[in-house]
């Protein structure tokens, strides 16, 4: 009799076990795998975690354009195997530090298009992410506190926020990272120092801001970035040294900032198969065009839209291609 009731108590446990994990909540939909359980709730009218329904072993749950206002560490410890969450676009104010520490496999978090005006302590030291995306939010700050030493994350985009600067000990905590978007933020000047400890680097983009100029060495530990983007800020000068360990650089977009002329050898130790976009740019044709125009002349084929790439001073050579330019033109003097 006692097996029996065993036996029947086990066989209980386990439907009941399996209806929760064939479950799905109201207003989401639910995708079961062998190995993995994806649910999506974007249907409209969810203003609260959807815990009732929401499968034990699930791995990836996205909640997107909601009201749902607040999350807990008691909303996620309902997903414990959890490696993936989306809550994109759901009215998030503000966040408790202590939300993810009952997901430690948690490998990709995205936050982008709430209304966080800033992040607690701590609140990146619970878990192993690998991937952070906090776009279009409104920090005004990015606070070394949210990490650990030596944190795991490859990538991080705090682009569209309010960021007037990015501190160096931030960085210093992401020794992995292979990917930083700054794009569409406040920055205006950026320490020498600030990416030193990113051996990993491959992809930098601080377009979007309001960089006039930057510092000779800020590159200088960088070797292995391959994409840089610098457009659409306020730029006018470089250092002349500034890209010449980028051996690996395969894109570099320069394009609509203030310059009117690149300082002589600027371009000279870069990959020599780099992508380069200058388009946008005041440029100004005299005699201190010259080593740009020479640089046009002898590397076309790296140079996009280089049609476009023309001056804008004096009146009487605006609108035309700078690569098309002669030194008499320019009013350079042949040795």
């Amino acid at each position: 009799m006692k097996l029996l009731l065993l036996v029947t108590f086990v066989a209980l446990a386990e439907l009941d076990y399996k209806r929760s994990a064939q479950s799905c909540p109201d207003r989401c939909s639910c995708s079961f795998e062998p190995s993995s359980v994806e649910v999506v709730c974007s249907k409209g009218g969810l203003t609260v975690f959807p815990r009732t329904g929401l499968p034990s072993n699930t791995t990836s749950l996205s909640i997107q354009n909601t009201n749902l206002g607040n999350i807990t560490a008691g909303d996620l410890n309902a997903v414990r195997f959890l490696n993936n969450l989306q809550l994109y676009h759901t009215n998030l104010a503000n966040l408790s530090s202590d939300m993810l520490v009952f997901v430690p496999h948690l490998d990709t978090l995205d936050l982008t298009g709430n209304k966080l005006v800033e992040l607690p302590v701590n609140l990146f030291s619970h878990s192993s992410l690998r991937s952070l995306v906090v776009k279009n939010n409104r920090l005004k700050e990015a606070d070394p506190a949210w990490f650990s030493n030596n944190s795991s994350l490859l990538y991080l985009d705090l682009s569209g926020n309010r960021l007037t600067s990015i501190s160096a000990a931030l960085l210093h905590k992401l020794p992995l990272l292979q990917t930083l978007d700054l794009d569409g933020n406040n920055l205006q000047e950026l320490q020498a120092d600030l990416f030193r400890s990113l051996h990993q680097l491959e992809t930098l983009n601080l377009a979007g801001n309001k960089l006039i100029t930057l510092r000779p060495q800020i590159f200088a530990h960088n070797l292995k970035l391959k994409y840089l983007y610098l457009q659409e800020n306020q730029l006018q000068d470089l250092p002349a040294n500034l890209f010449h360990r980028l051996q690996h650089l395969e894109l570099l977009l320069l394009n609509q900032n203030r310059f009117r002329h690149l300082p002589a050898g600027l371009l000279d130790a870069i990959n020599p198969s780099v992508q380069i976009i200058l388009t946008g740019n005041p440029w100004e044709c005299n005699d201190k065009m010259e080593y740009l125009m020479r640089w046009l002349t002898n590397h076309r084929q790296n140079v996009l839209f280089e049609e476009e790439v023309t001056c804008d001073h004096p009146k009487t050579l605006k609108n035309l291609q700078i690569s098309s330019l002669t030194d008499s033109q320019l009013g350079v003097r042949l040795q």
